[in-house]
């Protein structure tokens, strides 16, 4: 489970005194935290793979946005520091699709939604989440989809 790793990973880098580490490691352990305290009410509960998953994906999308803000704002600084944030996060995230896996996985939903043009992008879009989720870019799925619906 990827939460043990974690756990595993925050007790090593504080054993090695790498506080900037072990602090990011905090963040991502309090944010699934977090997250389970949402979910104790929801009526169906996620298998904890993708709900660490989820946690980790939503946290690099904040990393790379804030990047960006940083480096056209001129804070180099402040830009490195969510680098290595982004860094750390991307160490437990699954690998992602590569353009190949993800042009043959459109193809398949296509194929199986029955999806003709622009108006079926939703039904194929919620075919690649239900069957590659954790492997999947939504961004760059949904240009893909696009592209291939046109």
């Amino acid at each position: 489970m990827i939460r043990d790793t974690i756990k595993t990973a925050t007790t090593t880098s504080m054993k090695a005194g790498t506080k900037d580490r072990t602090a990011t490691l905090r963040m991502i352990a309090a944010k699934i935290k977090d997250r389970d305290i949402e979910l104790r009410t929801a009526a169906k509960q996620p298998e904890d793979d993708t709900l660490v998953i989820e946690v980790l994906q939503k946290m690099a999308k904040q990393r790379r946005e804030s990047i960006q803000m940083y480096e056209d704002g001129g804070r180099e600084e402040l830009a490195a520091k969510e680098r290595d944030e982004l860094a750390v996060i991307g160490e437990f995230l699954p690998q992602m699709m590569n353009d190949d896996e993800m042009r043959a996985a459109i193809d398949e939903a296509k194929a199986a939604t029955g999806a003709e043009g622009m108006k079926d992008m939703g039904k194929v879009m919620a075919e690649l989440k239900a069957r590659h989720g954790a492997v999947l870019d939504g961004a760059k799925a949904s240009a893909m989809v696009k592209e291939s619906l046109a």
